[in-house]
């Protein structure tokens, strides 16, 4: 739970190489003790953005204000904040202790002081207390991870920013560290922020995405508001599967599908609405017995199907197009490949955006 004063707040924030705007326009306030995730595709301007937040690069132009006080020309070294690197950066000759401790040693804190901060923190990152006077490298990916971040914490910032630090761990381990850092920031109440190209990592994760086009932050919002309310058809896209239907304004407020000019009863139609996309989520897609049981049916054929754990997803081509449908794995489709089938959705649950 966070409270309502923003620790970090970027004002018009803009990094210009050349010509070249890497970070355009930036506003957004970071709350005391959110997890704030910062997502987007390669070259979307997000390392360059977080680079500027840790102190390595400045910005050409905007503020970044911390507690109020700007921190434009205030090197990393001299910030109450931390970054954990996607290569870790961790001493290789020296034990987890001796990388736990560094930071405190630097600070020149007694050797007790020291080794007992050390034990508290692997305590809370869940590694053995033996494990104390190992050498780092003996250690796993994963718990290589849990040091650097158990060093990071050892500085006790303000902020902890974290760059890409589980892209470059197997899944399985990914999947295990990524609610092990939430318990981590619930347990600490530090702020994180943290970059990735993985939305459904930040989906995992975060109280808040912002998610980066181009050097925009083109949305904000919650892991729900991102994935239930996108407003573009980039952000739509980005999270996750789903349908994505070109359409203009019909007759009478409907909608008329430019695949075959088949009208569909939309949602609520913004002011002003003339060409845009609508949005399905696959999950809100269902077979039908007849076109009649949903206010938008559509005919196909059923090209695939695909297991996703629990989840199937089957691919129905409509003309040139191809629909995404998701059914439980306890709750599959009968049919057949290659079988004729109707599937529709109900207005309420789909979102018209532009691009």
């Amino acid at each position: 739970m966070t409270d309502s004063t923003p620790i970090l707040s970027l004002k018009s924030v803009r990094k210009m190489f050349g010509p070249y705007a890497a970070v355009d326009d930036i506003d957004i306030d970071i709350s005391e003790g959110e997890f704030f995730t910062i997502v987007g595709p390669s070259g979307s301007g997000k390392t360059t953005l977080l680079r500027m937040l840790a102190g390595m690069d400045q910005p050409t132009s905007g503020d970044i204000m911390l507690r109020g006080e700007r921190i434009n020309d205030i090197p990393a070294n001299k910030r109450p904040t931390c970054m954990v690197f996607q290569s870790l950066a961790l001493f290789p000759h020296r034990t987890v202790g001796q990388n736990i401790e560094f930071p405190l040693k630097i600070r020149g804190e007694d050797p007790e002081r020291r080794k007992a901060r050390a034990l508290q923190l692997m305590a809370l990152l869940r590694l053995p207390e033996h494990y104390y006077a190992k050498n780092v490298m003996k250690c796993s990916g994963g718990e290589r991870q849990r040091v650097a971040l158990a060093r990071a914490l050892a500085y006790d910032p303000q902020i902890l920013f974290f760059d890409e630090p589980l892209s470059a761990i197997d899944y399985k381990l990914r999947k295990t560290l990524e609610k092990e850092l939430k318990d981590i920031h619930r347990e600490t109440k530090k702020t994180f922020i943290y970059i990735t190209h993985s939305l459904e990592e930040a989906m995992v994760m975060s109280d808040r995405i912002g998610v980066m086009r181009a050097g925009k932050l083109v949305q904000v919002g919650t892991p729900h508001q991102i994935y239930t309310s996108p407003t573009t058809r980039f952000v739509s896209e980005f999270v996750g599967d789903v349908n994505v239907i070109p359409v203009s304004l019909g007759a009478r407020g409907s909608l008329r599908m430019a695949e075959n000019g088949r009208e569909l009863k939309p949602p609520k139609l913004p002011a002003g609405f003339g060409n845009g996309y609508l949005v399905v989520r696959p999950e809100y897609i269902r077979f039908l017995d007849k076109a009649g049981d949903a206010d938008n049916a559509v005919e196909g054929k059923l090209y695939n199907e695909y297991a996703l754990g629990s989840r199937i997803q089957y691919q129905v081509r409509v003309g040139d197009a191809v629909f995404v449908v998701e059914k439980l794995r306890q709750q599959p489709f009968s049919g057949k490949l290659d079988d004729k089938v109707i599937i529709g959705w109900d207005a309420k649950d789909a979102i018209l955006v532009t691009d």
